[in-house]
């Protein structure tokens, strides 16, 4: 299966171009509206998921769909005022201290959460380690890492459960379940110190269901191209996020991402995210918690 992209500029304040996937706009901090045209071949047949498709469907189509932050509020009824009460959040993240190449450009907090979807109700658990095995993170696998959990004003908030139940909602359209077992991580990537890897292990899967990738703020950084490929064929998309709230929704299973590492363009730069990940088989833990 081939795939090709295309995006339609729906606003841009600089007017400029946009070409082959690179829709950077020139001027610190403004963003492109883009919607996103996935084709796919499937030997004579041409496909085409029109943005007008049901966010799921797309989801089942493409493995992958990438929404703009006024299709967050118009399709998933999410009101973008009050997410950005959530936003001052990332300013307070400690610093990660497990990253093994050294560097000291991450920070970062995590929590799980349990989405019972017949009651569409969410619930935190007792905080608990981050474990990845080594299969789908060769550089940070195999090590429980405890980070600081998520602030509880930004826990408890209703619009906080109302994103992770939505996005719950939509994963469970394309994969229906009986819960979603998530863990959220809040990022920010600065480059104090020069580049700022927001993907240090390279282009990986999760080992999940889902994975959902909100960008919350972008500043005074270059790079940062994020790039989308089948994990069982050729194809891949690459794409910039320049605006907040837009959001990458990914099917685990069938595509592989990463994040190109950022440099600083003008002084205290940063790239902030929010990573939600959806597992219907529990929490990835070491054999002998599972």
């Amino acid at each position: 299966m081939l795939w090709s992209e295309h995006f339609e500029a729906l606003a841009c304040e600089h007017k400029r171009s946009i070409h082959n996937g690179d829709r950077n706009c020139a001027g610190s901090g403004t963003a492109c509206h883009v919607r996103m045209r996935v084709s796919k071949r499937a030997g004579n047949e041409r496909i085409v998921l029109l943005p007008g498709n049901h966010v799921s469907n797309l989801l089942s189509e493409a493995g992958y769909v990438l929404l703009a932050a006024a299709e967050l509020q118009s399709r998933l009824s999410l009101v973008l005022n009050d997410l950005d009460h959530l936003r001052t959040s990332w300013s307070q993240l400690p610093r990660d201290v497990w990253l093994r190449d050294g560097g000291r450009y991450r920070y970062r907090r995590h929590s799980c959460f349990i989405h019972e979807l017949a009651t569409d109700t969410l619930a935190q658990t007792a905080h608990r380690a981050h474990w990845q095995p080594t299969d789908y993170n060769a550089l940070h696998g195999g090590m429980e890492r405890w980070f600081d959990p998520i602030e509880p004003s930004v826990a408890s908030s209703v619009v906080w459960s109302q994103l992770l139940r939505t996005l719950g909602q939509v994963f469970d359209g394309a994969k229906p379940v009986t819960r979603w077992y998530i863990e959220a991580h809040q990022f920010r990537i600065d480059t104090a110190e020069g580049i700022g890897r927001p993907t240090p292990e390279g282009a990986h899967r999760d080992g999940v269901d889902y994975v959902a990738i909100v960008l919350i703020d972008r500043r005074s950084v270059r790079g940062g191209e994020t790039r989308v490929f089948e994990a069982q064929g050729i194809g891949g998309v690459r794409f910039t996020m320049t605006q907040p709230w837009t959001t990458l929704l990914l099917d685990d299973t069938r595509v592989i991402h990463e994040t190109t590492p950022i440099q600083p363009d003008g002084e205290s730069g940063f790239r902030d995210t929010l990573v939600l990940t959806y597992r219907s088989q529990g929490f990835q833990a070491p054999l002998e918690q599972s």
